[in-house]
């Protein structure tokens, strides 16, 4: 439900600010992929950060900062800059990884949140020219209005998802990790694991696959993607996975479940709200212990 401070704003001017924004960078980016690139690491070798990254991001705030100066501008690779009121969370690139060894499934993610609400969002897949947009009116795939659908038994749905890593051997151990891996296997009828959760949820949203599934995300890879998956009519439920307060905001919860209209998943549901579990329960059990 739109309150009534979010209302005040000129939504679809948001909206058209995130579309340029993301458009701003699809030639540079289109330009670079497949090309003998340099990368480097962030936390770690699984962490992968290239110049494109750094630029696009720039070019993005720049742009949007000048466009709404009353901002705050929060992306993956310069942190947190200005104090205004309409907070965009920017992943340049999403998909880093995929970006710099050419595969082709990676995207740019823009939204702004408006006191912790979600009031426009553009996922741009630069490759396959395909922009995914909504506001509080609606979401589109490339103008045209978008609509999710998903098949309602598990057993034939298209799951995506990114889990298990290492990290989640270390934190829920190899043989719990391994053994839900392997019941959703068996559950759904096919399981992908393409490396961008934005552009994921998109297919979610576009109804090219019916679910969806991550544990380790952060706020500019999913915040653009919720609204367009809700405005398609898809349903998306944010896990808090012992790293944020119960109640926070669905965008700042490191975990979630994803499900096209229609997709009603219990094993999907049942294995991923126990990820989350397991997770609060060892911050409860070892206070400081690194859940994420």
């Amino acid at each position: 439900m739109t309150s009534p401070n979010a209302k005040l704003l000129p939504q679809p001017n948001l909206l058209d600010v995130a579309r340029r924004a993301a458009l701003l960078v699809g030639n540079p980016l289109r330009a670079a992929f497949r090309s003998d690139m340099a990368v480097d690491y962030k936390v770690d070798l699984h962490d992968i950060v290239t110049v494109h990254d750094k630029q696009s991001e720039v070019s993005i705030r720049d742009f949007i900062m000048g466009e709404v100066p009353d901002s705050t501008f929060l992306g993956e690779e310069g942190g947190s800059i200005g104090n205004g009121r309409v907070h965009w969370y920017v992943d340049p690139i999403d998909g880093t990884s995929n970006f710099a060894r050419g595969i082709a499934f990676w995207c740019v993610s823009i939204a702004a949140v408006v006191d912790d609400e979600i009031v426009a969002g553009v996922i741009y897949d630069p490759i396959a020219e395909n922009l995914f947009s909504a506001d509080q009116s609606g979401a589109w795939l490339n103008g045209k209005v978008l609509r999710s659908r998903a098949v309602s038994d598990e057993r034939q749905a298209t799951l995506i998802t990114g889990y298990p890593v290492s990290r989640d051997f270390r934190i829920d151990g190899r043989d719990a990790a391994l053994a839900d891996l392997g019941e959703l296997t068996e559950t759904f009828s096919t399981m992908r694991r393409p490396g961008s959760a934005a552009l994921s949820l998109a297919h979610v949203a576009a109804g090219w696959a019916d679910a969806a599934t991550g544990f380790g995300v952060n706020a500019w890879d999913v915040t653009a993607a919720i609204l367009i998956l809700r405005q398609a009519g898809g349903h998306y439920q944010g896990l808090t996975m012992g790293k944020v307060a119960e109640g926070s905001p669905d965008f700042l919860c490191p975990g979630y479940i994803a499900t096209g209209q229609g997709g009603d998943y219990p094993t999907l549901q049942r294995i991923a709200e126990g990820v989350s579990a397991r997770r609060q329960r060892a911050k409860d059990d070892l206070p400081g212990v690194d859940v994420k």
